[in-house]
């Protein structure tokens, strides 16, 4: 809606001079709200028209000075259009500073940016994961690229940010960058939180996401069936360095932990439960969401096996875990000797772990969620839809359930 503006001029009589004169003003009131100040021009307090809100008759001196206030209106009106055009809120605060020639200060993207990665900087370990910050400093690059890419700048002022920008910045992440969908969402995403930050300060008034809309395609995630969960159990490797990335990656799919939580697993976080049963208690390093997990005899039994692991007594960790790249690369060793076509990544555990250990085997979907630390059960519902198998053997004890039923049997002869 349009601000409501009128502009009076009017002679300000307490602040005569000592020669007689009053100073003339300019009062530019705003959706109620009024500004006054002066207009540097001064007139005797009987030559002045209350009515007219100008100076009376035709001399040179009347002319002048109001063609000085026409002038001053015009540019009131102006400055009523410019806001408009940069898109800023006509108010008495803005056309203050039009009228004295104040330039607000611009807010530049980069630096904002930079601002909200350096805050998460210093907040890893507290609130932020390591990996957070990789992402948003990898964010932050694209964005700078991008500008370079289509505008030849290197940074932007945050009004002039809009929907076009980030349409082209989504093309360029998958054009330039080759990003999938999921990828550039995630990035997309990344700079909409910089934005709403700028909208929380008042900085800009209109979101450009408005009418922007990004979707994550729903991908297959990997993992290992059965089946081939017991050949990997079974095989035994002449390199001990394989069978302990093997016993490792074993672990994580009987307890679902993810690489950085089996990395940094200590003595303090394995407990007594009340059903007197040895458990894991850990806060996930990605999400801080706390994550409280049964040892199965099998997780029981690798981590009996490694206690004495001169890296597990030296560390004061449970497990001899390698980097994640060693892992993975010794994981693809693993695979090929077992017969495993599937591309092997120490995180497909984890999803061994919600699939075809727990949910297959009938723990519910809301405890399965709880253990993998999940803060939304969507998160762990992309798992329970791969699993045909399951939708299978629960609709079998269903027929069986029903088949006793005389009410569903359906009468042949009918019709």
């Amino acid at each position: 809606m349009n601000a409501k503006l009128s502009i009076l001029f009017y002679a300000k009589r307490a602040k005569t001079t000592s020669d007689g004169l009053v100073p003339i003003y300019i009062r530019v009131t705003v959706d109620g709200e009024r500004i006054e100040l002066s207009t540097k021009r001064y007139t005797h307090p009987d030559k002045w028209s209350i009515e007219g809100s100008c100076m009376k008759g035709t001399t040179i001196e009347a002319r002048s000075i109001n063609s000085h206030l026409d002038a001053l209106k015009a540019k009131v009106y102006e400055y009523q259009q410019q806001l408009i055009r940069e898109d800023e809120p006509v108010n008495a605060e803005n056309m203050r500073n039009k009228i004295l020639g104040i330039e607000k200060r611009k807010h530049m993207l980069v630096p904002i940016f930079q601002q909200h990665n350096d805050e998460i900087k210093a907040l890893i370990g507290k609130d932020y994961a390591a990996a957070t910050l990789v992402r948003y400093e990898t964010s932050l690059k694209h964005t700078v690229d991008f500008m370079k890419w289509k505008y030849k700048i290197s940074d932007i002022d945050i009004r002039k940010i809009d929907h076009e920008f980030i349409t082209s910045y989504e093309f360029y992440l998958k054009s330039v960058c080759k990003c999938c969908q999921n990828t550039t969402s995630k990035y997309i995403k990344n700079f909409g939180k910089i934005i709403r930050i700028c909208l929380a300060n008042g900085w800009i008034v209109k979101n450009p996401f408005i009418n922007y809309k990004s979707k994550m395609v729903e991908v297959e995630r990997p993992f290992l069936s059965q089946e081939e969960i017991e050949t990997m159990f079974n095989k035994v490797f002449v390199s001990d360095r394989l069978n302990q990335v093997k016993d490792i990656f074993l672990f994580s799919c009987f307890t679902g932990l993810a690489y950085s939580d089996v990395k940094k697993l200590s003595r303090k976080n394995i407990g007594i439960e009340v059903d007197g049963d040895r458990w894991i208690f850990i806060n996930r390093t990605k999400t801080d969401t706390r994550s409280n997990i049964p040892l199965l005899p099998i997780a029981m039994a690798i981590l009996e096996k490694y206690e004495d692991h001169p890296q597990v007594v030296n560390q004061e960790k449970l497990l001899p875990i390698l980097s994640n790249q060693k892992m993975n690369s010794y994981l693809k060793e693993i695979a090929d000797a077992c017969g495993i076509t599937k591309e092997l990544t120490f995180h497909i555990a984890r999803h061994t772990f919600a699939t075809t250990v727990t949910l297959s085997n009938g723990v519910p979907i809301e405890s399965v969620s709880k253990m993998l630390g999940h803060k939304n059960l969507k998160t762990t519902q992309h798992y329970a839809k791969i699993l045909d198998l399951k939708v299978s053997n629960d609709m079998q004890i269903l027929k069986e359930k029903l088949s006793g039923n005389n009410l569903l049997k359906i009468n042949k002869s009918v019709g």
